[in-house]
C-alpha cells in the first residue's frame, strides 16, 4: 500500500504528535506538524502540493479555490470543528476532496469571555504585571459588575452559556441577534432587546455570532457610537463581526472605555498593528477554543478520521 503523506497545520503549541496516538497511522500514513503560519497563498501550495492528507486548525489557513487548485494529490481535508468558514467548501468538492470535521466535548470560550471582562473591569493582567515589575502597590481602582448590564449578541449555545455565567456574577442580561425573539430570550432567562436598545443600555457588549456573510460587519461605527463612555466592547467569536476600523477609532478617542479582543480579520495578528499600541484594549492571541483538554479531542477525532479513510471506511463526521 502506497503511504499518504499527512500535514499538521498551525501547531502553534507543538502538541498535536503528543495528545493523540497517531501510532495507530504510522502503517499507513507518514505524519508532517507544520507550527508556523505560512506567509502567503503561494507559501502553503509550495508547502503542501505533495500531501495527500490535511488536518487544518480552525481557520488558521484558508482554504480558497484557488489554493485547492494547487493541492493535486489532496484527498482528505480535516478542520477541527464542524464549520470552517476560510474552506470554499464547493472548490473542494468540485475536486474530489473528502471533507470531514471533529467535535466539542464542551466550548472553553464563555470561561475566556469572562477573564476578559474580568481583566477589563479589574485589571489583574495589568497589576500582575506590574507587581513583577517592581512596581510599589495598586494604581487601577476596579468597576464593580454586580448590578452591570451585559449585553449579548447572538443567543445561541455559546451566548446561552455566557448569559448564565454572568447571572452567576450578578449582571443583568439582555440579548439580541437578527433572528432573535422575546419568547426564546424569556426561555433563556434573560432580557430581549432590539439592537439599538443594546448598544444603548449595555454596560458591556458581548460577541457569540457565527461569521457569515450576514454577520460580517454585524458590529459597525454606528453601534458603536451608541455604546456608553464607560462601556466595554468583548470579542471572542470572530474578527471580522466587529468593524476594526471603527472599533480602533473609538478606542483611540475614548469613546468607549476599553475593550477585550481575542479574534482579528488577519491572525495572527501583525505586530505592527495599531491595537498592540492601546492601553484600554486587552488583547489576547485567540485563546478562546486553545485548551490542551480540546485539542486533545480535535486531533484524536482527526487520527479517528484519517484511520476510517485510509481503510475506506466512511468519515465518522463528514462536513455537509
Amino acid at each position: 500500500m502506497t503511504r499518504l503523506r499527512c500535514a499538521i497545520l498551525d501547531d502553534y503549541f507543538n502538541l498535536a504528535l503528543d495528545v493523540a496516538d497517531w501510532s495507530k497511522l504510522s502503517d499507513r500514513v507518514d505524519a508532517t506538524v507544520f507550527s508556523h503560519p505560512f506567509a502567503s497563498e503561494q507559501a502553503a501550495a509550495s508547502a503542501l502540493a505533495d500531501f495527500d492528507i490535511i488536518c487544518a486548525m480552525r481557520e488558521r489557513t484558508a482554504f480558497p479555490k484557488s489554493l485547492f487548485e494547487k493541492l493535486p494529490k489532496l484527498k482528505l481535508l480535516l478542520t477541527s470543528g464542524m464549520r470552517n468558514a476560510a474552506i470554499d467548501m464547493e472548490a473542494a468538492k468540485g475536486r474530489g476532496v473528502a471533507l470531514g470535521g471533529t467535535q466539542y466535548s464542551r466550548d472553553p470560550t464563555a470561561p475566556l469571555t469572562m477573564g476578559l471582562i474580568l481583566e477589563l473591569t479589574r485589571g489583574i493582567g495589568r497589576e500582575n504585571a506590574r507587581m513583577h515589575a517592581g512596581e510599589p502597590w495598586q494604581t487601577f481602582a476596579g468597576v464593580e459588575i454586580e448590578g452591570l448590564t451585559l449585553g449579548v449578541v447572538g443567543l445561541g449555545k455559546l451566548g446561552t452559556k455566557m448569559s448564565g455565567i454572568a447571572k452567576a456574577f450578578g449582571m443583568n442580561v439582555i440579548a439580541w441577534s437578527p433572528n432573535l425573539t422575546p419568547e426564546k430570550c424569556a426561555a433563556a432567562g434573560v432580557g430581549y432587546a432590539t439592537k439599538e436598545e443594546l448598544f444603548a443600555k449595555a454596560d458591556i457588549v458581548t460577541i457569540h455570532v457565527v461569521l457569515s456573510e450576514r454577520s460580517r460587519g454585524l458590529v459597525g461605527r454606528a453601534d458603536l457610537a451608541r455604546m456608553k463612555p464607560t462601556a466595554f466592547l468583548v470579542n471572542t467569536a470572530r474578527g471580522p463581526i466587529v468593524d476594526e476600523t471603527a472599533l480602533l477609532e473609538a478606542l483611540q478617542q475614548r469613546k468607549i472605555a476599553g475593550a477585550g479582543i481575542d479574534v482579528f480579520s488577519v491572525e495572527p495578528l501583525p505586530v505592527d498593528h495599531p491595537f498592540r499600541k492601546l492601553d484600554n484594549l486587552v488583547l489576547t492571541p485567540h485563546l478562546g477554543y486553545a485548551t490542551e483538554d480540546g485539542l486533545r479531542i480535535h486531533y484524536g477525532q482527526m487520527v479517528e478520521a484519517i484511520d476510517a479513510f485510509t481503510k475506506g471506511n466512511d468519515l465518522p463526521r463528514k462536513l455537509a
